[in-house]
């Protein structure tokens, strides 16, 4: 009788984990908060503003400025997309992710 149930419940977890797995971080700018996809988040950098990673669970990571610069060698197409601000984080596209990198192996 307990098996039922139990399975119900690992099934409904496991849809949940990959439900939010989906959702990924999100680039925003902090220092204009009414930015709408007017301009990129390049040409935003190099007038100054302020960015944050916005996570799904409602984390806040301030971006410097260095960190930036190697985001930028590392994932220039990250970039290229239109700045949103804080207040219209909902419409923000999520950031793209860069492929693992390869590890040789080791004998």
């Amino acid at each position: 009788m307990r098996v039922k149930p139990m399975c119900g419940f690992m099934a409904l977890t496991v849809c949940l984990l990959i439900a939010s797995s989906a959702f990924a971080d999100k680039l925003v700018c902090i220092s204009n908060e009414k930015l709408k996809g007017e301009m990129t988040v390049n040409n935003c950098l190099l007038k100054g503003e302020q960015f944050a990673i916005v996570d799904p669970y409602g984390g806040v990571r301030i971006i410097s400025p260095e960190e930036a610069q190697v985001m930028k060698k590392l994932n220039p197409k990250l970039f290229e997309e239109k700045a949103y601000g804080i207040i219209y984080l909902k419409e923000a596209p999520e950031m793209q992710k860069l492929t693992p990198l390869s590890v040789p192996r080791k004998y």
